[in-house]
């Protein structure tokens, strides 16, 4: 009994697989919203364009977010419910290591996105320098992390 109680607790994940889904869809959507908000604001020539830059790249890393997301469901899906999925062969996971590589990689963009937002509101100063620096750091970390692993 004990064993097939084990067997289908794997189901569980489920609810982060739908939990993950919910959270792609809601990103996607305000990205759009976010869009909209740019659009019309550049019809009635109420935004400079700077501001529609650093909008656009906010939206790009609120898109990545969802896409994080949204690799996360399918890894995880595809980890304990249903392995025959009709993936791209680059979205195929196979292990629990295949999905953090994924996620370090989409990390690393969405890092490098948050220092370009950052850099076009740069005022001058140093605070720029340690934020990258902070950036690099977490990246080597996390390559690191990736290069032990294999």
């Amino acid at each position: 009994m004990l064993k097939k109680i084990l067997e289908n607790s794997r189901f569980l994940v489920l609810i982060a697989v739908i939990g993950s889904l919910i959270g792609t869809v809601a990103l996607l959507i305000l990205g759009i919203y976010e869009i909209v908000e740019i659009i019309l604001e550049v019809s009635h020539g109420s935004i400079e364009s700077k501001k529609i830059v650093l909008g656009l790249i906010e939206i790009i890393d609120t898109f990545l977010m969802a896409t994080v997301f949204l690799i996360i469901s399918i890894g995880l899906y595809e980890l304990f419910i249903d392995s025959t999925l009709k993936l791209p062969e680059w979205l195929e996971i196979n292990s629990l290591d295949d999905l953090k590589a994924k996620l370090v990689g989409v990390v690393v963009i969405v890092l490098s996105v948050i220092f370009l937002g950052n850099t076009a509101n740069w005022k001058g100063g140093q605070e720029i320098l340690y934020l990258g620096g902070g950036i690099a750091a977490v990246i080597f970390a996390l390559t690191y992390f990736l290069k032990q692993k294999k």
